[in-house]
């Protein structure tokens, strides 16, 4: 293979990151016995937000703007988008993104709202490139397999790809977990107030709070879930175990470390 291959995986927020600490040693595992290498771009909100002012921060605190350097790789003929990343941002996320990058020592400037001069209006105008569905106008610039062209489509019709007769000597096995995984635990509500939630971790040593100060508004649908490691490593183990692979399960080790 050419040393040239290679997958390009974006670095987000929210739901998309915990796919990508689910699925992205996988790929590895499976790219790196193929000669693939995997390289990360990062356009969450607080990368894009920390690319927008270098000359405001030291140099191993900034970040290139990746997501200017995908949107010219989509004009290349032979980049080939598989699967766009969903990446959007309201108000209360910019001030809320931009308040935390600031306590972890990021000398950024607030969000002016009403900008009261050419200096407040350059910062709002930065911010505001990073606000909304930045994303998704950029990467889907180029190609992308959920934007066939028409005459793709048209011969996909016309010539329908068969998957063929499923031989039993397949060794390709889906497995799902049965219980302690995020699809089981989700659950929803609707606040019947105004409030204030936390979001609490409880064990045997105590109860940890992970975040507070989260604003609800009356009416509002809180929903939450939680992945369970001791269900999700042996859900791991058990599938290794009723397997013949021989790869090194390394990742699935580092899992398991506290």
């Amino acid at each position: 293979m050419s040393d040239k291959q290679k997958i390009i995986y974006t670095d987000t927020d929210e739901a998309p990151r915990l796919a990508t600490y689910s699925l992205l040693p996988i790929i590895k595992l499976f790219t790196e016995a193929a000669g693939v290498s995997v390289e990360m771009r990062d356009i969450s909100l607080a990368g894009r937000i920390i690319s927008a002012f270098p000359e405001k921060l030291d140099q191993n605190q900034r970040i290139e703007d990746e997501l200017a350097a995908l949107g010219d790789l989509t004009h290349d003929p032979s980049a080939n988008i598989i699967k766009l990343p969903n990446i959007s941002a309201s108000n209360p996320q910019i001030h809320a993104a931009i308040k935390e990058l600031q306590i972890k020592g990021y000398d950024l400037p607030d969000y002016p709202e009403e900008p009261a001069n050419a200096d407040e209006e350059e910062v709002k105008r930065r911010y505001d490139r990073v606000k909304g569905s930045a994303v998704n106008p950029v990467l889907r610039e180029g190609n992308s397999d959920r934007r066939a062209a028409k005459a793709v489509k048209d011969y996909a019709k016309k010539f329908p790809h068969s998957m063929g007769a499923w031989s039993k000597t397949s060794r390709s096995k889906v497995s799902h977990m049965d219980h302690g995984d995020f699809y089981g635990s989700e659950q929803s509500c609707i606040s019947d107030k105004k409030d204030e939630l936390r979001i609490v971790l409880r064990s045997e040593s105590g109860e940890e709070v992970l975040n507070s100060g989260i604003l609800v508004d009356e009416r509002e649908i809180v929903d939450a879930a939680v992945m369970s490691k001791e269900a999700l490593c042996a859900f791991l183990d058990d599938q290794v175990n009723s397997t013949e692979l021989t790869y090194d399960h390394g990742w699935i080790r580092e899992l398991r470390q506290p």
